[in-house]
């Protein structure tokens, strides 16, 4: 799965990237919160759409709460696992709730992700900051959904919504640093930047949908460094933000994952 991803940069880029951008709602977001943003909080998160014509701006939580998830027990059971969605199961298999909600489809704007490497013998993983190569804001693609059955903002009266991000199987040097977990071998649907705005067209055919979904963004074009731990409390010892690289003692390069023991933990 893709739990963490970051945007690192003035909210200005997003509106740089989409023209005639219209902002629905305001976002409180500021670098500090921006830097590494985890889906397990289900916090809002900027999102775009294509509506009546225009690109929108809006404010989502990350990970759906689908219509079955009628009891607050199920909600807590269940949402983690809408927080990403496989692109296998958005069009061939028919019964899944992906494909249900297929019509609706965002952008994640993100200055880069994180994933974590595991190391044979090091007693934590590795987190790796991971963005595109020339590229200082990118979009991945995902799906959105508003839940009747949930409380409608009581201050605006907008309806709840909710987005997913999507992933796909893995390119060589993904693998290699998303290498174990019951996800392993997964990333997210990285694409070109006329692709993503293709994404977002409303009147995008299923063969098109399966273009896109099919798409493998070359390991070249990735821009993957090892950073320090983004989940713990401690502060890095150089000061840096979370998103800058780490020079590791030992590391073993990319795809070498016979590690000696970890001199240093976090």
């Amino acid at each position: 799965m893709c739990l963490d991803i970051s945007y690192y940069s003035a909210l200005q880029l997003i509106d740089d990237y989409f023209p005639d951008l219209i902002h629905d709602g305001d976002i409180p977001f500021d670098l500090d919160m921006g830097i590494h943003f985890m889906a397990p909080g289900h916090s809002r998160y900027p999102v775009i759409i294509f509506e009546n014509g225009r690109y929108h701006r809006k404010y989502f939580e990350w990970g759906i709460i689908a219509e079955y998830m009628d009891t607050p027990e199920k909600v807590k059971a269940m949402r983690r696992s809408m927080v990403n969605a496989r692109s296998e199961k958005i069009l061939e298999d028919t019964r899944s709730f992906w494909h249900r909600i297929r019509r609706t489809r965002c952008l994640i704007p993100v200055t880069g992700i994180y994933e974590h490497r595991e190391i044979k013998g090091w007693k934590n993983k590795v987190p790796y900051h991971i963005a595109l190569k020339d590229r200082p804001m990118f979009c991945i693609p995902g799906l959105y959904h508003y839940n009747t059955k949930t409380p409608s903002d009581p201050e605006t009266g907008e309806m709840r919504g909710m987005f997913t991000l999507i992933t796909r199987a893995a390119n060589p040097v993904m693998r290699q640093i998303h290498n174990s977990g019951d996800n392993a071998f997964r990333m997210p649907l990285f694409l070109p930047k006329e692709t993503e705005l293709e994404w977002l067209q409303p009147d995008l055919s299923d063969e098109a949908i399966a273009r896109i979904l099919a798409y493998e963004m070359p390991s070249g074009q990735l821009v993957a460094d090892a950073v320090y731990s983004i989940r713990g409390r401690t502060p890095r010892p150089d000061g840096q933000p979370k998103c800058a690289p780490f020079t590791y003692a030992d590391l073993p390069a990319l795809g070498n994952d016979d590690g000696q023991m970890q001199k240093a933990l976090f």
